[in-house]
């Protein structure tokens, strides 16, 4: 290969695998090349991912060390995604009955999730997490596109138990947004006991669904490195949580006069 053509895949296989270490002889081997060849490679590699904004290439020395790709998305980057996404979701055609928000075609559109998804990896990637965790449903997308560019496995807490999982740990808990008692389940041999795991979520109110995530991980002894919510609702003002970061703030919703305020968190940065 020419090393134009060694650049182009070295960078599509770092791409493809965000936060996946890749020893010199992994690309030695693959493109029949001397590992001082690949070290020029790397550089040039590093260059084009500074300059574009791509990301971060980190290379660590040592017998088993290697290189590999920490995604990164820009302040500017995240301003318009906020500004895109409040626009978005502050049209009046979303309001549905009760004061909720049509929101799953933007918790579903691919593009935007992993946009989303680079801001919580971007603010998350020196917490030394060993999971992901999130609760069904709207906010899988946002949280398996976390636990990829993490480099992390991802656990599903799910609100009824399935036969399928075999034997679950289950508690209730109270739910703001419906204003009830809910349960959810996770189960057993989905959790290494005394882990540490990221709680990535799609919408909080009250944040009783963010504590039950707590709570019911606490049964494994499992610490909670950090909590991404894509957008909370200004109101209740005391949460049940109290550290997380939000890209987004539901301000209010009229339904008198069809009208929906978003506002971008600023303090994000």
């Amino acid at each position: 290969m020419k090393k134009t053509q060694r650049v182009g895949a070295i960078i599509k296989i770092l791409s493809d695998c965000p936060n996946r270490t890749f020893g010199l002889k992994y690309f030695c081997d693959a493109f029949g090349a001397a590992k001082s060849s690949i070290s020029e490679d790397l550089k040039t590699v590093k260059s084009i991912f500074s300059e574009m904004d791509m990301g971060f290439i980190e290379t660590t020395p040592g017998a088993g060390g290697g290189v590999k790709m920490v995604p990164y998305i820009s302040d500017e980057a995240i301003k318009e995604l906020q500004a895109e996404i409040c626009t978005r979701l502050s049209d009046n055609t979303r309001l549905l009955g009760g004061g909720f928000l049509y929101t799953s075609d933007v918790m579903f559109d691919p593009m935007l999730v992993r946009r989303v998804a680079t801001v919580f990896t971007r603010k998350f990637q020196n917490k030394n997490a060993d999971f992901i965790a999130t609760i069904e449903t709207k906010g899988i997308p946002v949280a398996v596109m976390t636990a990829f560019l993490l480099n992390l496995p991802l656990v599903v807490i799910r609100r009824e138990s399935k036969v399928s999982e075999g034997s679950t740990v289950s508690i209730n808990y109270f739910s703001g947004s419906y204003d009830r008692i809910q349960k959810m389940s996770i189960a057993k041999r989905a959790i290494v006991p005394g882990s540490k795991a990221i709680i990535i979520d799609d919408f909080m109110r009250g944040g009783g669904s963010v504590k039950g995530i707590s709570e019911i991980l606490s049964e494994f002894d499992v610490s909670i490195a950090a909590t991404g919510i894509v957008m909370t609702n200004i109101e209740p003002q005391k949460k049940k949580i109290e550290d997380y970061i939000s890209l987004f703030y539901l301000d209010s919703v009229d339904e008198d006069q069809k009208t929906i305020k978003v506002l971008p968190n600023n303090q994000i940065f």
